[in-house]
Formats: C-alpha cells, structure tokens, sequence
C-alpha cells in the first residue's frame, strides 16, 4: 500500500516533519511518499496547497495523510476543506495546555524554533563549528575541549553523528579514524587518544555495510573490499575489548538513535533546555 504523507508548516516544517514521520514509522505495512511544504502563510498559498492535495487525491488509491502544525486558523480552515486526513499538531494539543495552565497561547508563527534564545543558538553553532574542525582526527590537540571523542574504522557513521549531536544537543563531539596504518601490528589505542579514555566511544559496522558504503566512494579498490573491511573491523572491535572502550554497532540505526544511545551511555548532557 503507498500514501502521500504531506508535512506542511507556516514555518520550516521540521517540527510537522518530525512528528508526523516518527507517527507514520509505526505502520510497517505503508509504504509513504513524503512531502514537506513550509512557510504556508498566506490565504493564496493555502489554497494553492488544497488544490495540489486535491490533485494528489484523485490520482491515488486512499487520500493524503496531512500533518500540519498551521497557526493562523483562516489558513487551518482553507486547509480543511482538502480531501485529505488531517492532523492538526497545534489544535490537538494548544487547547488542552491552554485549560490546563489556565492561559491563552500567543498563537506565535515559527515560535518553537525562533533564535529568540540566541545563548542556545550560539552553542549549537559553536558545537557545529568544532565538530567541523576536529573531524577526522584533524586536530587532537583540541580534545581537551570536547565533550566526547568517536573513534571507528573509516566509513562507518562517526562525522554525521557527531553532527547530528553538536546541531541537535550542542555537544563538541570530535572523532578520530582507526586506520590501515595504525594496524601495521596488533591495533593500539593511538598516542593522542590514550590521556582522553574517559572521552572514548567506539563505533563499528557490519562488514557487508561497510563494503557497500565504500563501494560508492572507491569501487573496485582494496579500500572496499570484503576481506579489507572485515580485517578492519574485526581488529577495531578487539581493540575496543581489550581497552574497556564502549562502543556500538550503527548497521541498523539511524544518526538520531545512535547519538541518543551514545548520550544516555555516557551520561552527556545537551548543553541547552
């Protein structure tokens, strides 16, 4: 079965987008087509949006599911009027905050992600920054200043992740690559990284996963190969047995989980409420 699942916002879209993937997640047997329409915020634009649902339903088996988190309620009532199953974020949750606190909402477009509190803003942004400047093992002289250091063979989800966590929690993630030339012998925890073992967290990766990826940025090289990626693999993981260093395998999970997983296990908080 496939659906048109529409994300609209009179803002960015990402906490329709959010919301609405992480409810259509629970129904394995549909697949979604995604579509995400921000900063609908005017009448014209509203109704050229009906009209494009509209068109959607009558070209598919079963009408567009809409996830909208739409403030101003003359654009909330044009959208009504498409033939499309909605659900309306705001109004399925504004009234019962607004009589449980006993105050009215300020109703505010683009509220929930404004830079109104501009310290968070500058933390995620400072937290991007390093995770930039210290990816690949690119300055270790900064790991004094890092809130966790990734380490993992090349290839297997360490630069998104820490990303993910500096955009999101504004954590100074940095990570350092386990390499072909640091297993020349029996794989030791490099010089730079042996005074931050309190920092340390391992990543891995299923073999057939990493030959893949790397098939796509080197085909055909020994770099990609099955039996280079199990070698790599398999001396990184005993590396992190003898040294006692946690780690995870991020085959089957996507950034958001891993970084929430490597928080919660190392006890990190995000640097902004």
């Amino acid at each position: 079965m496939k659906r048109t699942a529409l994300f609209i916002s009179d803002g960015t879209g990402i906490t329709a987008e959010t919301l609405g993937q992480s409810l259509l997640a629970q129904f394995d047997g549909v697949e979604f087509r995604y579509v995400t329409r921000p900063y609908v915020d005017t009448e014209e634009k509203a109704r050229a949006l009906v009209e494009e649902i509209n068109i959607i339903a009558g070209n598919e088996e079963g009408r567009p599911i809409v996830v909208d988190t739409i403030i101003d309620t003359r654009i909330r009532d044009i959208l009504e009027e498409a033939n499309a199953f909605r659900v309306d974020i705001f109004a399925s949750y504004l009234g019962p905050l607004e009589e449980e606190l006993a105050i009215r909402s300020s109703y505010s477009v683009g509220k929930s992600h404004s830079i109104a509190h501009s310290r968070n803003y500058m933390e995620r942004i400072d937290a991007v920054h390093y995770a930039l400047d210290n990816d690949d093992g690119g300055r270790t002289r900064h790991y004094d200043s890092a809130d966790i250091i990734l380490i993992g063979v090349s290839r297997c989800g360490k630069t998104p992740t820490c990303l993910y966590m500096a955009m999101q929690y504004g954590i100074r993630a940095a990570n350092y690559p386990l390499t072909e030339d640091d297993m020349d012998n029996m794989l030791q925890l490099p010089k730079s990284l042996q005074e931050h073992r309190g920092k340390l967290f391992g990543l891995t990766i299923d073999v057939d996963r990493l030959a893949a990826i790397r098939n796509e940025r080197k085909p055909n090289s020994r770099y990609s190969s099955y039996a280079q990626c199990e070698y790599e693999v398999r001396e990184v993981e005993n590396l992190f047995a003898r040294e006692n260093i946690k780690f995870i395998n991020t085959t089957h999970f996507s950034v958001e989980e891993i970084s929430a997983k490597i928080l919660v296990d190392k006890g990190i908080e995000r640097r902004f409420k």
